[in-house]
């Protein structure tokens, strides 16, 4: 998983540097994309990437990184993984489009097939495909809707679910999501989440629940509420994994009172958290849960799965979209849902966690801004602060992400306030390049020496 062939020379299997970061022909690119790229499409690299393969990414000026950001959690399977690549050509030969309201085709109805057999419960379910993680989850709310009758949401504090209209009014943070976009769709009202080391001491996850309950019984009242809509772990609000007892306390409560339950698994979903889906480690299993990212090795696919009642409630015509299932893409998931089963890449994930967790978590106590070291499998992060407390230090988060990217090794920021390091390396990643990368985060949070890269 560590070389490309072609017609240029194999890709390095290892950290690389040619040119300082970023070089001049990501530089000249920055420089086009100015003038025709509107400056809200952000970018959390200064490198163009011109390919890539398992867990490197190769820019324009042949610099090579140590990928810990799989896309935001899409290319868990790793980039461009051969048998992805396979079966994505080998159905373009054959149809590339034709819209499944249309004239359907058979690798819709396999995805679908997959997705019944690999979500939490052994009820019967139904799935819908869309193409994006924020469309999945307002088809997760359309359908929580004309199922129960009701209109009002539930959401988490620090939550993320997109960046449409109704996805936004469900996202905590305002900026840059939110600000200046308004006004949003009503009928969404947040609730506390749990997220232990913000909350008072000795806030157990059957507490936290317990006060998120409060505030929807006396705010909205559970007999308005459609669905709640919540993250197992927390993704840009910061990877936040909640307190033991959280996800079971509310998932009675939302059985006690008839509100749809849904599990938003688009950043955690597919193996990424050591678990097939994050609810697993729980015990819960959701009324509906939404997927996207990692489900298709690259390829824009989403999708609503759920309780069958609840997905037979919606009228024919109520679901659907252009898009939605389009056939290479359903070709590239079943692709990447059989090396996920496969290989075991859930077991990967955890084998991950341990190797990461052993060189991070000393350096709690050690290096005064490392607050935490938190996650589960492969979806881990640090919460950086300033000494002393826990203000949050953004500045810190983005000192360490530019000093990893120049040194070769690509890692992301979030959190509510930009202040967490994450990690989320394709599922693929080898050892040894997973210890260089850590290697070089490591030095640049204790203000070692950064280990050199080959030029």
């Amino acid at each position: 998983m560590t070389t490309v062939t072609g017609t240029r020379a194999p890709l390095a299997p290892h950290r690389l540097l040619r040119t300082e970061v970023p070089g001049p022909a990501s530089r000249a690119l920055a420089e086009r994309r100015a003038r025709v790229v509107p400056p809200g499409v952000g970018s959390a690299m200064p490198v163009y990437a011109a390919r890539a393969q398992g867990a490197l990414v190769e820019d324009v000026d042949g610099n090579v990184f140590v990928d810990l950001g799989s896309g935001i959690a899409v290319t868990s399977v790793g980039v461009s993984h051969p048998e992805v690549v396979a079966a994505v050509a080998a159905q373009a030969a054959d149809l590339t489009h034709t819209c499944f309201m249309v004239t359907p085709y058979e690798p819709y109805v396999a995805v679908c097939e997959a997705l019944a057999r690999l979500t939490p419960g052994d009820h019967a379910k139904r799935s819908v495909l869309v193409s994006t993680g924020a469309e999945a989850v307002e088809n997760a709310v359309k359908i929580a809707r004309r199922a129960t009758g009701r209109d009002a949401v539930l959401v988490l504090d620090h939550a993320y679910h997109g960046r449409t209209n109704l996805t936004m009014a469900m996202t905590a943070r305002a900026m840059p999501y939110k600000t200046g976009f308004g006004p949003f769709a009503g009928e969404v009202y947040r609730v506390p989440a749990s997220y232990p080391l913000r909350d008072p001491a000795g806030m157990t996850g059957e507490r936290a629940a317990a006060r998120l309950v409060d505030v929807a019984q006396r705010q909205v009242g559970a007999d308005r509420v459609a669905a709640l809509v919540a993250e197992p772990v927390l993704g840009e609000g910061g990877f936040v994994v909640p307190a033991p007892g959280f996800w079971p306390a509310l998932a009675r409560w939302c059985r006690d009172n008839g509100i749809v339950l849904v599990a938003d698994e688009v950043q955690t979903g597919f193996a990424r958290t050591g678990a097939m889906f994050a609810a697993e480690h729980e015990g819960v299993v959701p009324d509906l849960v939404t997927t996207a990212k990692g489900i298709a090795g690259g390829l824009p696919l989403a999708a609503v799965t759920g309780r069958a009642e609840l997905m037979d409630a919606v009228h024919p015509g109520g679901l659907g979209g252009t898009f939605g299932g389009n056939p290479v893409a359903c070709a590239a998931a079943l692709a990447a849902i059989e090396v996920y089963e496969r290989d075991d890449l859930a077991a990967a994930a955890r084998r991950i966690e341990r190797r990461v967790r052993a060189r991070l978590e000393p350096l709690v106590g050690r290096v005064p801004a490392v607050a935490e070291v938190r996650g589960r499998g492969a979806m881990l992060a640090l919460e950086l602060v300033r000494p002393g407390g826990l203000e949050p230090d953004r500045a810190e988060a983005a000192r360490v992400a530019a000093a990893c990217a120049a040194a070769g090794v690509l890692v992301l920021t979030c959190g509510t306030w930009g202040n967490v390091v994450r990690l989320l390396p394709p599922l693929v990643i080898e050892d040894a390049l997973l210890d260089d990368a850590l290697d070089v985060l490591v030095a640049v949070l204790t203000g070692a020496d950064v280990p050199g890269a080959a030029a």
